[in-house]
């Protein structure tokens, strides 16, 4: 007899309600990160009908606001929410010269690109680190989802990508991929 497929789902937390519009200085862009990072976000409308909300008894989640938030939005509080810092974003420093405004997607993508080529490290988790912590987290949803059945993550675009690559390299295979968009859902099954 044929077992039942297992699950694991990736859910990237709601759009924060914080602006993004406009030019930005070095100092502004490094107090939007932090503003981020406790923003509010936009209250979620429907949910994905992808989730087996009647299966889903726990959830984890990023120790961010704005996934715990967007968790209790989506299952609310009848579910078992286990928050964990290994499933916190992956850190970004704004890095450049205080000189001149620029977009705040140009501070945010030239300080990833250097982070991404480890040389904007200084005092927070390297790029090699983080990858590392992707797979902890990986493999910790595997196991969970070993023994319920289904795991489901609330938590960020790019740490969700790094877990997703390494379900892939365990075997796992994307069904349903919902990319790095505010609450898109990534299923994966086994």
């Amino acid at each position: 007899m044929l077992t039942p497929p297992v699950h694991i789902y990736l859910i990237r937390h709601a759009r924060p309600l914080i602006n993004q519009k406009g030019f930005f200085t070095k100092a502004q862009a490094e107090q939007y990160m932090q503003d981020y990072n406790v923003a509010e976000v936009e209250k979620i409308i429907e949910r994905s009908e992808h989730l087996p909300l009647a299966r889903i008894k726990r959830v984890f989640c990023s120790t961010l606001p704005r996934a715990k938030t967007t968790a209790l939005m989506l299952f609310g509080a009848e579910v078992e929410l286990l928050e964990d810092a290994t499933f916190k974003e992956f850190e970004n420093r704004i890095w450049g010269l205080p000189l001149g405004k620029f977009p705040l997607k140009w501070w945010q993508v030239t300080s990833r690109i250097l982070w991404l080529l480890g040389m904007n490290q200084k005092d927070i988790e390297s790029f090699r680190q983080a990858k590392v912590r992707a797979d902890q987290a990986a493999e910790h949803l595997v196991r969970e989802a070993e023994v319920q059945g289904l795991a489901v993550l609330v938590a960020h675009g790019f740490l969700n990508e790094f877990i997703k690559r390494a379900l892939k390299k365990r075997g796992w295979k994307v069904v349903r991929d919902g990319g790095r968009g505010y609450v898109g859902v990534t299923q994966l099954e086994k």
